[in-house]
Formats: C-alpha cells, sequence, structure tokens
C-alpha cells in the first residue's frame, strides 16, 4: 500500500504534478472586471475620439496635407517638425502616445484619485505641444462637469500644434463653437524660451500674437519670465477666490508653469497631492499653487502615464474608446484560489503526518 512521505520521490513527484494541476487552474480561473467609474471612463474616451474627427475633419475641407509617416493614424494632430513658431524639440512617440482618446479615460482616474466632484474649479496651464492631452483633460473635465480656468502658452515643441495658422488655441476656438467642450483659454502667452518667445524669430513670434488676437484671447506679454509668471497666477486668482481650486494641471513643459525646465524633469507624472521643492530658483505657477496646498496633476511624460496605465505606445492604428486595462482588470476567481490552497494544504499536512507516524512506529520498534 502506498504511503505518503516527503522521502518518498513518488510523494514528491504527486505533489508537484498537483500544485502545478492547481496553479493552472486558478490561472484559468481568472475573469475580467469592470474598472471604478467605468461608465465615466468610457463616456469621456468617447468624447476625446469625437474632437479629435472634428479637428480631422476640418483639416481635410481645409486641404490641409497629412503626413502619414508621421501622422499614420491620419488625426491631423500631428504638427510638422519644422515650423516658424516651434519653440523646442518634440517627442514623436510621445506625441503618438497622447492621441489614444483612451487617455481621457486615464485623466478621469487621475481626477478621481483627486477627490474632484461636479463643479469643482481646477486651474489648468497648458502648451500647444501636447493638443491630444489638451483633449484629454477638456474631455474628463466636461464628463465630470468640472470647471476649467485654463491659461494657456501658443508656441510648441515639435509635432505638437505647429501651424501658425491652425494653433492650440485655433483647435480650441473650432471645438468651443461646435459646442463640444465649455472651456476656452481665458488668457495667452508666447511661449518659448522666458515664454516670451526668445528662440523664435520675429515673423515666428508675430504669428503667435496674429493666432492669440484671432481668438480673441487676453494676450500675457510682459518684460520677462518672472513677470508673466505672476500675471498668469493673478488672472487665475481673479477668476474666482484664493484657495478655492481643487487641483492644478500642468500639461506640456511651459516656461511659466514650471519655472525651468529642470523643475518639470524633477516633478514625476501623476497627481501630487503635497509638492515640495526646495531651492527652485525660479517657481512657476505650479510650484505657487503647491505651496498654497492645491494638489497639483503633471503631465509631461505621456509615455511613463501610458506604461502606467498599460496603454499602447505610439499604437497604430489609435484604439478604439473603451479598450484598455484603465476599464477592465483581470481578476482571479478568490473562490477557487482558497479552494486550491485548503487542497495543497491539506495534502502538504498529509505528508507531514505519516512521516511523523513513521518515526513514531520506528522509535517504538527500536524500544521493543
Amino acid at each position: 500500500m502506498f504511503i505518503p512521505s516527503a522521502k518518498s520521490k513518488l510523494s514528491l513527484v504527486s505533489l508537484f504534478v498537483v500544485s502545478l494541476l492547481l496553479f493552472i487552474w486558478v490561472e484559468n480561473s481568472t475573469t475580467y472586471v469592470k474598472e471604478d467609474h467605468f461608465e465615466l471612463k468610457l463616456k469621456a474616451a468617447k468624447q476625446m475620439q469625437q474632437a479629435e474627427e472634428i479637428i480631422k475633419a476640418n483639416r481635410i475641407e481645409n486641404g490641409v496635407f497629412i503626413d502619414d509617416l508621421n501622422d499614420p493614424n491620419e488625426t491631423a494632430l500631428i504638427g510638422d517638425r519644422e515650423s516658424l513658431t516651434i519653440t523646442d524639440r518634440g517627442n514623436l512617440t510621445s506625441k503618438l502616445t497622447s492621441l489614444n482618446p483612451n487617455m481621457a479615460a486615464v485623466i478621469v482616474d487621475l481626477f478621481k484619485q483627486a477627490e474632484l466632484e461636479r463643479g469643482d474649479k481646477v486651474a489648468v496651464s497648458m502648451t500647444g505641444s501636447f493638443p491630444g492631452m489638451n483633449l484629454a483633460v477638456y474631455s474628463a473635465a466636461k464628463i465630470m462637469g468640472l470647471d476649467l480656468k485654463v491659461i494657456s502658452s501658443v508656441g510648441a515643441s515639435m509635432f505638437g500644434a505647429t501651424d501658425p495658422n491652425f494653433t492650440w488655441l485655433d483647435m480650441e476656438t473650432l471645438l468651443y463653437d461646435k459646442g463640444i467642450f465649455p472651456y476656452r483659454s481665458s488668457a495667452a502667452s508666447i511661449g518659448g524660451g522666458r515664454d516670451l518667445g526668445r528662440g523664435l524669430n520675429r515673423k515666428g513670434r508675430d504669428l503667435i500674437l496674429d493666432a492669440i488676437k484671432r481668438n480673441e484671447t487676453v494676450l500675457i506679454h510682459s518684460n520677462s519670465l518672472e513677470e508673466n509668471i505672476a500675471k498668469k497666477k493673478e488672472i487665475f486668482d481673479a477668476q474666482l477666490d484664493k484657495g478655492a481650486y481643487k487641483l492644478y494641471i500642468n500639461i506640456g513643459g511651459g516656461l511659466s508653469s514650471l519655472g525651468t525646465t529642470l523643475s518639470g524633469q524633477l516633478v514625476t507624472p501623476g497627481l501630487h497631492r503635497y509638492l515640495k521643492l526646495k531651492n527652485i530658483p525660479t517657481k512657476g505657477t505650479m510650484f505657487l499653487f503647491a505651496e498654497e496646498g492645491v494638489s497639483i496633476l503633471h503631465l509631461l511624460d505621456i509615455v511613463n502615464i501610458s506604461e502606467k496605465y498599460e496603454l499602447p505606445i505610439a499604437p497604430e492604428p489609435l484604439p478604439q474608446a473603451g479598450m484598455g486595462k484603465v476599464f477592465e482588470a483581470e481578476k482571479y476567481n478568490i473562490l477557487i484560489a482558497s479552494i486550491a490552497l485548503i487542497i495543497l494544504i491539506l495534502l502538504i499536512a498529509l505528508v507531514i503526518f505519516y512521516d511523523h507516524r513513521a518515526v513514531r512506529i520506528k522509535k517504538d520498534e527500536i524500544n521493543i
């Protein structure tokens, strides 16, 4: 008769086989469960998808060439590598990644982490560098009923909103006029070096000033970066009582928001309930809000954010709204896992029991 024993090869092999079968059973018991706020996330993603379609239709109507090599999904939201209004280098992979409509679902998730509720006031600084992220924030905010106060920097890095005749402000106006979003920038600066367009030639600066004027946006153009920062903070504060903002959002690398490029790199992307960095030479509006105890949402390293939420990097084609682990999570069946664990424990206990019994019997035989 077979007696289980830890010294028996048959027992050990049997335990291994049973363990493997139990493992396979548990692995195959996984199911996909809707994540929290599924409906809000889906609505936000569909909203962003609609906004992108409207922008693309507008570009086609106006006979604008779409570079299908740099913009393989033909969104018309990937700008040129060279333009008179380009303020900095840009990463094409990041720009392509930001156009995934499910990015709006990620923003909903971050808003919920920040405990935002309908009607909450949010300050937003954005640039022309990531129109996709701007659309994601607008989409999530609209679905959640948030009150955004927005100030933009019009200049854009490579592959952003680099068309002087269709800047981020023009996209914003198009979507506002069509009733897609209730948000528009209350003021705008040139952006780029010192937030004054340093690095651009005069023609480039003039084209951005023309864009601000035709979109009837208040111009912020002081004598220095520090003065621009102070003016933007003043405009934010003037729009409601000081301290009433629940969140500050930075999108892109605008110097008036970050103060310095290095400061933006020191802050990890994502939500920060408390943000404290000492010895910052120039504090942009993001750090001024942080000093007042306002939570910060820093949206700069888009690839990092996408990887965290397991969204595809530079996807081809663009995923449909509702795709990704931000909507559904794979979870184990707890009942099956518990049963498998109990079975394995009982089998191990059985082997140990017979081993101890065999030792006792052997001792008794020796004593006799």
